[in-house]
């Protein structure tokens, strides 16, 4: 059944689509590779010069150690065959540069190898005074001088004329065999099988690759929002849980491209290593990659000290951050008592206290973070110190006045209150503006600096405060024909008969005036929830209505013209004996 299934028609065409892919890569590689083989003595010209440049480039890095043992070290040159150094001349006989001596020992080496009837052992030394010379023993037996080495050299190097020449011929001979070596049929096979198998393995791993983003990317799309953690400052949410999954999805995409990447640079050096003539390329990149590799190390190591420091001011700074958190808490819930300080405190002196916590905090780090003497961060400090040189005055101001309203308890957040003739509630209290929502559900911004010049009538002061409650109060014109008991007690009845009015304290009538044709009566009776005082007044109102349509009395204030035709007095009638009870 497996073998069935191995070679049922889907799973044979995506096996050779696979290998098809596989030999189109393998071909783009081997391609290249004889390509490079036919341009081998170009390439190895370029290696040489590129490792030439590198060696005077190291040359010209001051030693003061070497400097001063040894004052002749910057004039050495090097051989160089197939891009490697062979030997390094430091001091060319007679009057010669040792740079063009190594330049033309280097030419007759790369003459040499590429010559198949040419032996290492017939590089010899010859001893001819005044100098030992290393030489080519040609096949008739004729000796070719090559490379002269006198006294002067050998001092240098510390030996004998005969045994640095002895030295250079030992050199010479190792670095032929390893080119042959190198450039042999069998390093060739060698190669491009361990290339092949290298591009098989990596074709396999971006297949995996793609296959487990792909993976992730599904996993992540079946995740909720809901799910997803979001980000929160004390009540402020910084980042939703949406923008938590769209940034996760392109931190995968990230990671996803630069794996791929990454990856294949670091292929490129390896394959290039496989095969002769691009070694020498190979080797420049590989060393490319190490100095970077090495720098960035370098670069971290060189940061974590201070990156210590930043990680334990920025614990220190959230274990004060927490402590002050669970302090004000406490207070705001009544587990501390401060007998000075109020509950409302509370979270606003928090959120202050926590402000100057992260202040300093971000004080202490910042000399240690990376770059901060950089002349970025001080165009950044400019450009924010004339920002907030230009906002400061009416952003300070308001902020002033926030806080004084806050310590100074004018009123709270949902407490009733009438500022510059707006009544509502107060919906928000912040630094900069304080917001209140009217009965018609229209939000009000007011400017603290305007708040705090105006004055301000809060309706639900006095039942948290004093415990008692917020009253009431509407005046009605009666006419002087309908005695003042019998109104004063159809008043105090509708008050009675509301169901917003508070048994608290009795309602009260007063007569303000006594005006030329009526009498003014304030009822005065004390609410319930002083949030619901529109509703209450109306309903007080309309009770009066009733009370006085029931008792056939007409609110209203009448005007008289004074005739004098015998037409009856606006006099109340006389009281009774019970009235005279009452009373």
């Amino acid at each position: 059944m497996a073998m069935r299934r191995w070679f049922s028609l889907k799973q044979t065409g995506q096996t050779w689509r696979w290998l098809s892919g596989l030999m189109v890569a393998v071909l783009l590689a081997i391609g290249p590779m004889q390509a490079l083989c036919l341009a081998q003595p170009a390439l190895q010209t370029l290696a040489s010069q590129q490792l030439t440049a590198q060696a005077k480039q190291d040359s010209a890095k001051p030693d003061t150690k070497s400097a001063a043992t040894n004052p002749a070290d910057d004039a050495g040159a090097w051989v160089m065959l197939d891009g490697r150094r062979v030997i390094e001349i430091k001091s060319a006989a007679g009057a010669q540069n040792p740079k063009d001596v190594a330049r033309r020992i280097t030419g007759h080496l790369e003459r040499l190898v590429r010559n198949p009837g040419f032996r290492a052992d017939r590089i010899v030394v010859r001893d001819q005074d005044p100098y030992a010379t290393v030489g080519l023993l040609a096949s008739d037996g004729k000796f070719l001088p090559g490379l002269a080495v006198d006294d002067r050299a050998a001092k240098q190097a510390g030996l004998s004329r005969q045994a640095l020449a002895e030295r250079y011929r030992d050199q010479i001979r190792t670095a032929v065999r390893n080119y042959r070596a190198r450039n042999s049929k069998r390093s060739w096979i060698v190669g491009t099988l361990l290339a092949v198998l290298v591009l098989a393995v990596y074709v396999l791993w971006v297949r995996w690759q793609q296959r487990l983003h792909k993976r992730l990317l599904r996993w992540l799309s079946r995740r909720t929002v809901a799910l997803a953690p979001k980000l929160k400052l004390g009540e402020q949410t910084l980042v939703t849980p949406a923008q938590t999954i769209v940034t996760t999805r392109l931190l995968l995409n990230t990671a996803h491209w630069g794996a791929l990447l990454l990856i294949s640079w670091l292929l490129i050096p390896l394959l290039l290593g496989f095969f002769p003539p691009t070694q020498a390329m190979a080797a420049g990149l590989r060393g490319q990659l190490l100095t970077w590799f090495m720098q960035v190390v370098e670069a971290v190591l060189s940061l974590v000290p201070n990156l210590l420091w930043i990680g334990f001011i920025g614990v220190c700074t959230a274990l004060m951050v927490r402590l002050s958190n669970f302090l004000f808490s406490a207070l705001r819930r009544g587990r501390l008592k401060i007998s000075w300080f109020y509950r409302e405190w509370a979270i606003p002196t928090c959120r202050i206290a926590n402000t100057f916590i992260v202040l300093a905090g971000l004080l202490f780090a910042f000399p240690y973070i990376p770059g901060s003497d950089s002349r970025a961060f001080q165009g950044a400090g400019l450009l924010f110190g004339v920002l907030a040189a230009l906002g400061s005055s009416a952003v300070a101001t308001n902020v002033i006045s926030g806080l004084m309203l806050i310590y100074t308890r004018a009123f709270l957040e949902g407490d009733r209150v009438e500022i510059n003739g707006v009544i509502g509630l107060v919906q928000e209290r912040a630094l900069l503006v304080t917001r209140i929502r009217t009965p018609r559900n229209e939000l009000v911004s007011i400017p603290n600096a305007a708040v705090i010049t105006s004055s301000v009538v809060n309706y639900s002061f006095s039942r948290r405060e004093i415990r008692k409650p917020v009253a009431v109060c509407t005046t009605v014109t009666i006419g002087y024909d309908v005695p003042w008991r019998q109104v004063h007690e159809l008043m105090i009845s509708a008050a009675k008969s509301v169901e917003g009015i508070s048994r608290e304290e009795e309602p009260f009538v007063l007569q303000t005036s006594l005006n030329d044709f009526n009498i003014s009566y304030e009822l005065t009776a004390s609410i319930r929830d002083s949030k619901k005082y529109r509703e209450t007044l109306s309903q007080l109102l309309g009770a009066i209505q009733d009370q006085f349509a029931d008792a056939k009395i007409e609110i209203l204030s009448p005007g008289y013209q004074a005739m004098r035709n015998g037409n009856p007095s606006t006099l109340p009638p006389p009281l009774t004996p019970q009235d005279n009870a009452t009373t």
